[in-house]
């Protein structure tokens, strides 16, 4: 039962990744609105559902911060590291990427935030599975609310994959990926129970990955040449339809 119900947070991730695909003269709104999206995934999701998971606190901070923290840093020292910008700090227009000049390994961080994003998938997917072990009703609710955030997931993951790259064929193979991890997750979860000590800190992890590559990434270039009042809108389309999927979820 549970993987039969994953099948449609399979098509529901197709659908948000194939819209992403199909926009191409209207990117920049395409950026703003998934960097609304990731950041009402962010605040609205994520991080609230991490923190009520686990209750551990060393140091007097919840662990799951301490999770997003690391995230947050992880994603910029791989930028950093691979030299994705070349930008000096009083450089606001236009954004510049080293890509732009013909060199490789510019969308390593997209690549990693999508793989994340894949991983995430797969969690939902437990998530449906050990649901249907405590029973239909829960496994059903469990199931719906995975499947009403699947679009934006499939949306994120198309253009994180595709972010500073030409190549479109790494966006489509994590597409893919991203769909069919909840199936995989939910027959694992109907076998394997992952504890909330360990799924807590997870979730805080890639919120901060989430969070660096809207902030960081996303929204300079949506907002480096194009007009920014429709780009706004779109980032506050984004937060408003991630608020209100959760509120709906809830």
């Amino acid at each position: 039962m549970a993987v039969l119900v994953s099948l449609l947070a399979f098509l529901m991730t197709l659908v948000g990744g194939l819209a992403a695909m199909k926009v191409r003269d209207n990117r920049h709104l395409v950026l703003g609105l998934a960097g609304g999206l990731m950041l009402g995934v962010v605040a609205f999701d994520l991080i609230p559902e991490s923190l009520e998971m686990t209750r551990h606190s060393p140091f007097g901070v919840p662990l799951p911060m301490i999770g997003f923290a690391a995230g947050f840093l992880l994603l910029h020292v791989v930028e950093q590291a691979v030299a994705i910008h070349r930008a000096h700090e009083h450089e606001y227009a236009p954004h510049v990427h080293a890509h732009a000049h013909g060199q490789g390994g510019g969308g390593s961080a997209g690549l990693l935030a999508a793989s994340a994003l894949v991983a995430h998938s797969l969690m939902d997917g437990i998530s449906i599975g050990l649901g249907f072990q405590s029973g239909t009703e829960v496994g059903i609710f469990v199931a719906l609310a995975v499947i009403a955030h699947d679009f934006a997931d499939g949306f994120n993951t198309v253009t994180a994959a595709s972010l500073n790259r030409g190549d479109r064929r790494p966006a489509v193979a994590l597409l893919f990926a991203d769909a069919l991890a909840p199936i995989a997750g939910a027959a694992l979860g109907t076998l394997v129970k992952v504890p909330d000590a360990v799924l807590g800190p997870y979730l805080g992890l890639f919120a901060g990955v989430l969070l660096y590559l809207s902030a960081a990434e996303i929204l300079p270039e949506a907002h480096s040449v194009h007009p920014r009042v429709m780009t706004l809108a779109a980032t506050g389309l984004g937060l408003t339809a991630v608020l209100f999927i959760v509120g709906l979820a809830g």
